[in-house]
């Protein structure tokens, strides 16, 4: 109901920029140049959680962005949902464009042309997003879940531009977490380890397409790294029936100096395994998954290199 209400008073009443504050308008035309005006690229944080699958990103979470989007957050700006969501669907196409440091860099196989573009041939998987859940306490005191809300309308951007896509939203809290807005990168990791799972059958949802997880925003990347373990966790179990198999990513944190990047978890030995997260993702989930996110830490933005 008082989403319903939101949406209503959105379209009727006029409102400042929830960008910078300019008067009446939702969004001026700098802040949405700030928001899509740049091509999407990879981020990595600092330390990188095992298991954090590819991650891009629209835009530095910084001023305008931020205020963004906690306006759509937390404040209820119902209609930034539409911006929001395409700029995720840009980060998407860039993100199924390549794992370098961009969408024109590396077309993939499954229809996406250069510069990330559709290609929109005939037999073309379905991109499916699966948004990371809100708490349950936040969407109650939200009104909305504004990740699932960004997702749709990226699904829908997707689709208009010649991409099918659709939102499968199989991923919900299995425990109580707490407010991470304190925590530090570990304390996040530990929070959130065996937190979400696959809803029953949900899994059949995500046959057949390439998943992206979406977020509207990263920061220790343990919110994804979470929910990439409930997917392969799902995908390994319903292959290993039986067997007990289980995969499990909170082991430890990578370990990243400025000349190389060490991912992976401790062995009984205290040595490092060295697998790129997303190998074992692929490995186990049968295509590399990938997540998008609408903003990320500045330093996190990572530089090419020659």
């Amino acid at each position: 109901m008082r989403g319903w209400w939101r949406d209503l008073t959105d379209l009727v009443l006029p409102a400042d920029c929830a960008g910078c504050g300019a008067p009446r308008t939702v969004l001026c035309p700098r802040c949405r140049a700030v928001l899509d005006g740049r091509a999407p690229r990879r981020v990595r944080p600092v330390p990188e959680p095992t298991g954090l699958p590819v991650v891009y990103a629209a835009a530095p979470y910084a001023q305008e962005v931020r205020e963004l989007l906690l306006a759509h957050k937390e404040r209820g700006a119902l209609a930034l949902a539409g911006v929001l969501g395409g700029a995720l669907a840009g980060v998407v196409r860039a993100g199924l464009g390549g794992s370098g440091g961009g969408a024109r860099d590396c077309p993939d196989a499954g229809g996406t042309g250069t510069g990330g573009r559709p290609g929109g041939a005939a037999g073309e998987r379905t991109v499916v997003l699966v948004p990371v859940p809100s708490a349950r306490w936040a969407v109650r005191a939200r009104g909305h879940d504004p990740v699932r809300r960004m997702a749709l309308a990226a699904a829908g951007e997707l689709r208009r531009a010649g991409t099918p896509a659709r939102v499968a939203a199989v991923l919900r809290q299995r425990r109580p977490v707490a407010d991470q807005a304190a925590l530090d990168a570990r304390q996040r990791l530990e929070n959130l380890s065996g937190a979400l799972e696959v809803t029953a059958g949900g899994g059949r949802l995500l046959d057949g397409g390439r998943v992206v997880l979406v977020d509207d925003l990263i920061t220790t990347g343990a919110s994804l790294a979470e929910a990439a373990r409930a997917l392969r966790d799902t995908a390994l179990s319903s292959r290993e029936e039986g067997r007990g198999v289980r995969t499990s990513v909170y082991a430890a944190v990578t370990r990243e100096g400025r000349e190389e990047r060490q991912s992976g978890a401790r062995s009984d030995h205290g040595k490092w395994v060295h697998d790129a997260p997303e190998k074992t993702a692929s490995n186990t989930l049968g295509y590399a998954l990938r997540a998008a996110v609408v903003a990320a830490p500045r330093d996190s933005f990572e530089i090419n290199r020659n």
